[in-house]
């Protein structure tokens, strides 16, 4: 730790001499904080880890913790303990991380505990904690929240095909929805919470790509209708939401047949002018196809669309059907169904909600320290979200803002790309006639 110090007094010098003018805080925040921030806080980090270790037991000690004193055994704590060795706390354009090596039986458990404890001694917005391999703890400070006044980096350039830019990262990076990666992903989130605006902000940046998309709007087509022109199909009730389900599960039938012809495991592995239109499905309010009024007309729709769901669900990826399934909550009241299709559902964000039950069933059994985050979100953190990623498990993001005016350009701007599915369109007419 010794060899450490003269490193740290040298950016503290450094970070003096050129200061933090006002200027550089505006146009580069990033470079602001590496000659500003970045080494007081990494200066506090390694004069405090001691005390800070022995504090909030991260420490070991290595003597037995039994003394025979008078012929009498007596169990205590040693005085002096090593706390666990650290690497040098290397910058992040917004926060630092630093590596810790775990002492034989130490586990990670202690640190995640300790994790707001770190953030109010070295002064951090907040402190993450994870574990990247065995032996080992990586402790992620981040300076400022980053979704307060999210900012897209300027190098995002055109997404890939299926592929969605809909905000930022905690990490200063972009959010991307990426449906050849992810193929399903369940969105939740209460009243105001932000979960139309991801929703639209997805649509928007899907428009100009050759997907089809489906709209199941249940709210009479308030949200999803803005898009209407880009819409291959738009349903504004449960019976429309019927019908369209049947038409997608039959044509993805023949894409199953079509593939089989040719030998192929996905459409991805048909020759170009052979493939079918990718296709995402919207459904926005889950709930609504759940809910009966208790009439074996109604029971048996909604058991209809939990049957068409999760077909689509188990089958649709290699054949190019994704589903985007959002709600206010999801539990296990609206019935079995929304529970196999959650697990189908690998891709999962999680707004502010209204209950405990949500957030668990949401990020609950994929992980579980996400449940804490996503029930911290306040009421003024519209658009804030807990999202899953390959990397870390999961992370905060914020999506971007998508106006009904820019909905509506946009909708219009590319309705000329609007892919044509003739059975969706069909069951449509035919709902519509009766």
């Amino acid at each position: 730790m010794e060899h450490m110090i003269p490193l740290v007094v040298g950016l503290v010098l450094l970070a003096w001499l050129l200061g933090g003018g006002e200027w550089l805080r505006r146009r580069r925040p990033d470079w602001h904080w590496y000659v500003t921030g970045y080494p007081r806080t990494a200066a506090r980090v390694v004069l405090t880890w001691r005390k800070v270790a022995q504090l909030n037991d991260l420490s070991v000690s290595y003597k037995p913790p039994r003394r025979v004193l008078g012929g009498v055994a007596v169990k205590g704590t040693a005085l002096r303990s090593t706390p666990p060795r650290i690497s040098f706390p290397w910058a992040l354009p917004n926060g630092l991380s630093l590596l810790v090596r775990l002492r034989p039986g130490q586990t990670p458990a202690p640190f995640l505990e300790a994790a707001d404890a770190l953030a109010h001694t070295w002064g951090v917005h907040g402190v993450r904690v994870t574990s990247p391999r065995r032996g080992a703890v990586l402790i992620t400070a981040t300076a400022v929240d980053p979704l307060d006044d999210p900012q897209l980096p300027e190098d995002t350039g055109t997404p890939p095909l299926l592929s969605a830019v809909v905000g930022v990262l905690e990490t200063g990076g972009a959010w991307v929805m990426d449906f050849r990666r992810v193929p399903h992903w369940l969105i939740v989130g209460a009243t105001q919470s932000g979960k139309s605006t991801l929703l639209a902000r997805l649509v928007s940046q899907l428009a100009p790509q050759p997907v089809a998309l489906v709209g199941i709007d249940c709210k009479g087509g308030m949200e999803l209708g803005l898009f209407a022109g880009r819409l291959s199909a738009l349903t504004t009730c449960r019976r429309e939401a019927v019908a369209v389900l049947t038409a997608l599960v039959t044509d993805m039938q023949e894409r199953m047949r079509t593939c089989r012809r040719v030998g192929a495991r996905s459409i991805w592995e048909l020759p170009e002018q052979q493939r079918p239109v990718p296709v995402v499905v919207i459904v926005d309010e889950l709930a609504e196809l759940y809910l009966t009024n208790g009439s074996k007309e109604d029971r048996a729709e909604a058991e209809q669309c939990s049957s068409y769901l999760l077909r689509l669900a188990q089958l649709g990826a290699a054949l190019g059907v994704h589903l985007v399934i959002a709600g206010q909550r999801v539990g296990s009241d609206l019935g079995p169904g929304v529970t196999a299709l959650r697990a189908q559902l690998s891709g999962r964000v999680c707004h502010r909600v209204n209950d405990p039950t949500t957030a668990e069933m949401t990020l609950g059994d994929l992980h579980k320290d996400a449940v804490v985050v996503a029930q911290s979100i306040g009421t003024g953190q519209k658009g804030v979200a807990v999202t899953t990623d390959d990397a870390d498990g999961w992370v905060r993001g914020r999506s971007c803002l998508t106006t009904p005016e820019d909905a509506q350009r946009i909708a219009s701007e590319h309705a000329d790309m609007t892919p044509h599915l003739p059975l969706a369109a069909a069951a449509l007419d035919g709902g519509e006639e009766q």
